[in-house]
């Protein structure tokens, strides 16, 4: 019998994360202070986050950051994921090519996001907070980072985007079962939150409404601070956990990626994945691909601009060089709700520019065909997210199914879709449809 899965023990699981700023032959540009057009220092930043987030996030020296010994304490707890080889996708494709996923859906909560929920409730905890707010979409990081404050103690409240609320009740639910207060974005309970109302009485809510009222929190409540689940670069570290464990499970298959892809929202799965890898790349000429898997409707990768934006509607944030579709822009109500924003993070964005990776877009529909796909031979309901990724490996399956190529291909099942069976039950009986951009509308925001 094959076998399929690779696990490490415990004593070769990381000990440090891995920062790619410190590798990168470009360095990122400054983030931006909003007010004073200054790059933008760790005493700026530390108004809203935790201090030591601060820190790893302006850190383009030192390419290992030790993980605290009580957030590697409750890594022990689920990790390593496994490295699963999946022979039945490939059999279903008829492709000579190699596909291997790295199981992120068995963490606390089913999803990735709970590797920097817990290394970010550390740092809040161990400097005094007391609270802790965020935004969230589909709901992953909002139940992960309602789970880790429970596990440091902390008492957390959750935004979480009003459109992905009605769709998937259930992430709320869970949410509050770990004790968090969670409100549908846009509210009445903040000012950004009124603002955008009376701009658009209709509002389903985005990442970027919700962040804006999570950060107003963070700045007009004593003894809070903000924390994100994605786009900054702090978040990606924390997340390589993810690529460090799959390079020394690869060398146990046997096997080094060729291509590896993973869905694309804000960046922090394609990096924790990805950024170890490309280490390689960057330092010893290797030359493994790099492809991050967005949705049609909310394509920043593929068409939109690189400039410098806020990362909310409001303005509250500092200016990011990223590549955008405008911090105003409305995405279309697709159920992949993690991968609804409208920017890139600031390094992934920089490695986009720079031709070390590519994007590319993944319309909903194609995106549920691959996930029924992938249900049906492993086994395993993925995520709409997820299912971005599994698209796009798909098509590379099917190109070397035509040219003979045995590649090795390496994808992130960032989380399971137990909890979005309302999205599939739509999809099963043909009332999902897509959504397509037009230049126009991507120029309106832009502007």
């Amino acid at each position: 019998m094959k076998q399929k899965r690779y696990l490490l023990t415990e004593q070769e699981l990381p000990t440090a994360w891995y920062n790619i700023q410190a590798d990168m032959p470009v360095k990122p540009l400054p983030l931006i202070h909003p007010t004073t057009h200054e790059p933008l220092s760790v005493d700026d930043l530390a108004q809203i986050f935790p201090r030591e987030c601060c820190v790893q996030e302006l850190d383009t020296q030192h390419a290992w950051i030790p993980i605290p010994d009580a957030v590697a304490d409750k890594y022990r707890y689920y990790r390593s994921t496994p490295l699963v080889r999946a022979y039945a996708l490939e059999e279903a494709l008829h492709t000579p090519a190699h596909i291997y996923f790295k199981n992120e859906s068995v963490n606390p909560l089913g999803s990735h996001k709970v590797n920097s929920a817990l290394a970010q409730c550390y740092y809040a905890k161990e400097e005094g907070t007391t609270n802790v707010t965020t935004e969230t979409g589909a709901g992953q990081w909002g139940a992960a980072l309602s789970y880790a404050a429970t596990v440091f103690g902390l008492e957390a409240a959750v935004y979480q985007v009003k459109v992905s609320m009605r769709q998937k009740p259930y992430r709320s639910s869970i949410m509050r079962t770990f004790g968090a207060a969670v409100t549908g974005s846009p509210s009445m309970s903040t000012r950004a939150g009124k603002d955008i109302i009376t701009r658009d009485a209709h509002h389903p809510g985005s990442l970027a409404t919700a962040i804006s009222e999570a950060v107003e929190l963070a700045q007009t409540t004593p003894g809070c601070k903000y924390t994100l689940g994605s786009v900054l670069n702090h978040v990606a570290l924390h997340q390589t956990v993810i690529g460090l464990e799959a390079e020394k499970q690869m060398a146990l298959a046997g096997e080094y990626p060729d291509v590896v892809v993973a869905c694309f929202g804000g960046g922090s799965n394609f990096g924790g994945l990805a950024f170890p890898f490309m280490r390689h790349n960057i330092l010893e000429g290797r030359t493994t691909e790099y492809i991050a898997a967005e949705p049609a409707s909310c394509p920043k990768l593929t068409r939109g601009q690189f400039r410098y934006d806020f990362g909310d509607e409001a303005g509250y944030t500092p200016l990011l060089p990223m590549y955008t579709l405008g911090h105003t822009f409305k995405p279309a109500n697709i159920h992949a709700g993690g991968l609804r924003y409208h920017g890139a993070g600031v390094i992934v964005s920089q490695l986009l520019k720079d031709g070390l990776m590519h994007g590319v877009d993944i319309p909903q529909l194609k995106s549920f065909e691959a996930a029924l796909l992938f249900a049906r031979t492993e086994g395993i309901i993925p995520a709409p997210e997820s299912s971005h990724a599994i698209a796009a490996v798909a098509d590379i399956a099917r190109q070397c199914r035509q040219t003979g190529e045995e590649k090795v291909i390496l994808f992130t099942l960032s989380g399971h879709g137990l909890l979005d069976m309302t999205a599939y039950e739509q999809y099963l009986n043909g009332d999902l449809i897509d959504y397509t951009l037009s230049d126009e509308e991507i120029a309106l925001t832009l502007k």
